[in-house]
């Protein structure tokens, strides 16, 4: 018997010996010449290691092999109930992690190649080659089909780790989505939503299944509100977990402060602590806005964070917070002890703020380069008087359709603080 290219070589493991049980073979073919020479291959090597089972017909091979135990067939392709390749299909059908090697003559190479294609573990020619070739091509066949073995468990392992992980992120998902604000506050306590003094619009969506964007919208007395947005380096469960431990800062901090500046250089102070005990860098920008309706003022504090837009409805002009004051800090978690200077803007009736993350100014085109800070402030300057939640939706549409509808790399988020046409409430005494 000649015996295929494939195993031409020795193995270097093969399927136990010794004392163990002999490996069951089940021999499917009808010539009794062609069988007996087999068996005598297979004696002449001295081979304890297989017990052989002859069968001549297809139908009683099916079987054989539904009663189990079979570890290997050798398969002759033409039976007299079944004839060329269907013969491996249906054994192969029958017993789909069990070892085939077929057996044909000179005559039918082709067809052989074309049953390995489909499954088989090799082929070996009829009337050529000797018992220790065919005994090397059966271990060399339980070989492979072992290691199949192991490499399918292998993967359905990682399948099931794969779906657990999806549903982990799933439900991280869902609490992240959960903890974005359901509703804001108004000014004063107490208006009726549509009468607040101020009004707030966000749209968030991550690039994965968890975001490492992270903002906050909180009242700092009944006049004034503060606005808080940070970005974290990267996105995915790191991000996430560093916004999560930068929201329960956010909350903890913001009852004990209501200077901008002062916020962030105790937040950094808190993350930095957190942060140096890591071997990786990990460092997220920040912005923080307040807006005081009865003083007209507004203040902020950046952390290394893209320029928040200043946009003067009234005057029919946009500027950039930075074009107010461009003094800021750098980005949190670098240095313990950084500062932050708090700056000031004028806020008028009419005006709008609005706070952004880099994921949609960096978005790639489909033809190659940024979708671009440039683009996006003629976008919004062209839809100064457009309400910020529409103004919003469309420049989302406009970053994506530039990206030609890929997905995004990174979390995009946006937020907005309208300050309203009326006339602004009195303190609270």
């Amino acid at each position: 018997m000649k015996l295929h290219a494939e195993t031409s070589s020795t193995p270097k493991t093969g399927p136990p010996g010794g004392d163990l049980p002999p490996v069951q073979v089940l021999l499917v073919e009808d010539n009794p010449g062609d069988a007996r020479l087999i068996r005598e291959f297979i004696r002449e090597t001295g081979s304890r290691n297989f017990q052989v089972e002859c069968i001549g017909r297809l139908a009683g091979a099916v079987a054989r092999l539904s009663e189990g135990g079979i570890q290997l067939v050798l398969l002759d392709l033409s039976l007299p109930d079944s004839r060329g390749l269907e013969t491996f299909q249906s054994i192969h059908a029958a017993a789909p992690h069990v070892p085939v090697i077929v057996l044909t003559g000179l005559n039918d190479e082709s067809l052989a190649l074309q049953a390995v294609h489909e499954g088989a573990q090799d082929y070996l020619m009829k009337g050529q080659g000797d018992g220790p070739l065919l005994v090397r091509a059966m271990r060399y066949a339980l070989e492979r089909a072992h290691t199949a073995a192991q490499l399918s468990a292998y993967a359905e392992e990682l399948r099931t780790r794969n779906a657990q992980l999806e549903e982990d992120l799933h439900l991280a998902r869902e609490f992240q989505l959960l903890c974005l604000p359901a509703q804001y506050p108004v000014f004063p306590a107490g208006t009726p939503p549509d009468q607040s003094a101020l009004q707030f619009h966000h749209l968030y969506r991550p690039a994965t299944s968890v975001g490492g964007d992270f903002f906050s919208v909180f009242a700092w007395s009944d006049t004034t509100a503060a606005v808080f947005l940070c970005d974290v380096m990267g996105h995915g469960l790191r991000a996430a977990f560093i916004t999560a431990v930068l929201r329960g800062l956010v909350e903890e901090l913001k009852t004990h402060t209501t200077d901008p500046g002062v916020f962030l250089a105790a937040l950094n102070h808190s993350l930095h602590a957190i942060l140096r005990r890591t071997d990786e860098t990990i460092i997220a920008t920040a912005v923080l806005i307040t807006a005081d309706v009865a003083t007209g003022e507004g203040r902020f504090a950046n952390a290394g964070h893209p320029s928040p837009f200043h946009l003067q409805r009234r005057a029919g002009r946009l500027v950039e917070l930075r074009d107010h004051d461009s003094r800021h800090g750098p980005a949190l978690g670098l240095f313990a002890d950084a500062t932050f200077p708090t700056c000031r803007f004028p806020a008028d009736p009419g005006d709008a703020l609005m706070l952004f993350t880099d994921g949609l100014h960096e978005a790639e085109g489909s033809g190659g380069g940024e979708f671009g800070l440039e683009r996006m402030r003629d976008f919004v300057r062209d839809r100064l008087a457009m309400p910020t939640a529409k103004l919003f939706a469309e420049l989302l549409a406009e970053a994506g359709s530039f990206a030609g509808g890929k997905p995004f790399e990174d979390d995009v988020c946006l937020v907005g603080m309208d300050i309203a046409l009326t006339n602004p409430p009195a303190r609270a005494e």
